[in-house]
């Protein structure tokens, strides 16, 4: 039977508009219009369009950029193992490059009926990506939860680390060795996640070293969160003088180590570098990386946390639950090189 706007809207007591948003799936209806709404198209014994029907109570889509970096393995199996002790079904969706896009997998999803979906690390962490996407997923009724990068554009839930506290663990703990010259090697520029660290390093370097933000910023390098991405960021760095470089992933700083020996030079002994995230496998690389720990279960666990409770219809508050990393200090970093005191940055003067 098909649907008449004019007896859905006299039903609910709402004007067509509304119900022609509703049925659409479209973002600007409060909750409780919907659900009067939907419960007209009941009474009247009008068919629900597939995307308003009811969310299977066993399935919860969790959609990462990619399986190659070990971190959103790592997510995926904290995440995963919390909803199964929850009684639900976790389904990973990862976009693949030339594959699918976080669209066209977030509608997979819906069609399967999911109960929710949780985002790791999705385009919301894009602060020149369009946000009416997740604006859409809420109309259509699907709660969800996202992981690494804020926006205060998104009403959900978010779960992030301290970006900004964990740069300054790591130039704490370099300038303790007497690094001067430290360089920071990061992902493209428009991430939230890289804002941050940016403003940790520029922020760090000002109070321990006395840098100015010029000098400090030409210490930053942007590239891919990629080991080949951080081989090309250390090539400009190591050019620049620095004698430790602090990396945005793990996976950077496996490439800071190979561009660091490409040249002959020695991790730690002429370069430190330090990593981020303390993925599985990480303390047996050659030598073990000394990195800054995401908390990656605790962050997990609350990410489901947060979905559960939206799934029960008692959403968390558009608020961002902020987790603080841990420095970890294993093989590859040491004391400052002293045999070249420009290199060292024994007679750097900061501007």
């Amino acid at each position: 039977m098909t649907a008449r706007l004019a007896d859905i809207a006299a039903q609910a007591g709402v004007s067509e508009a509304t119900v022609s948003r509703v049925l659409n799936g479209r973002p600007g209806v409060a909750a409780a219009t919907r659900r009067s709404v939907l419960a007209a198209l009941d009474v009247l014994g009008y068919e629900r369009p597939l995307r308003l029907r009811e969310r299977s109570a066993g399935l919860v889509g969790l959609i990462t950029p990619e399986l190659d970096n070990p971190i959103f393995p790592a997510f995926a199996q904290v995440i995963g193992q919390a909803l199964t002790r929850q009684g639900y079904t976790p389904v990973l969706a990862t976009q693949t490059p030339g594959g699918s896009t976080e669209d066209e997998l977030t509608g997979m999803l819906v069609e399967r009926g999911v109960a929710g979906i949780i985002f790791v690390s999705g385009m919301h962490a894009d602060t020149t990506a369009d946000t009416q996407r997740y604006e859409r997923l809420r109309a259509q009724g699907v709660p969800f939860v996202l992981v690494n990068g804020f926006s205060e554009r998104i009403r959900a839930p978010f779960v992030s680390p301290d970006d900004r506290a964990a740069v300054r663990l790591a130039l704490t703990h370099l300038v303790a060795l007497g690094h001067r010259r430290i360089g920071l090697a990061l992902g493209p520029r428009r991430y939230v996640p890289v804002q941050r660290k940016i403003e940790g390093f520029l922020e760090g370097m000002r109070e321990l070293l006395g840098a100015g933000a010029g000098a400090a910023e030409e210490m930053i390098e942007h590239s891919l969160f990629t080991l080949e991405g951080g081989r090309a960021a250390a090539a400009a760095l190591l050019d620049r003088g620095a004698t430790a470089v602090v990396c945005a992933s793990d996976m950077m700083a496996l490439g800071v180590v190979r561009a660091a020996r490409e040249r002959g030079l020695r991790v730690p002994r002429d370069v430190s570098v330090v990593g981020f995230d303390d993925s599985p496998l990480i303390a047996f690389t050659d030598p073990p990386l000394t990195t800054v720990r995401q908390p990656v279960r605790s962050m997990g666990q609350a990410a489901v946390r947060a979905l559960l409770e939206e799934i029960a219809g008692t959403p968390a508050p558009h608020s961002e639950f902020v987790f603080l990393p841990e420095l970890v200090v294993r093989g590859s970093t040491a004391s400052a090189p002293k045999a070249n005191g420009a290199q060292s940055g024994e007679d750097q003067t900061w501007g």
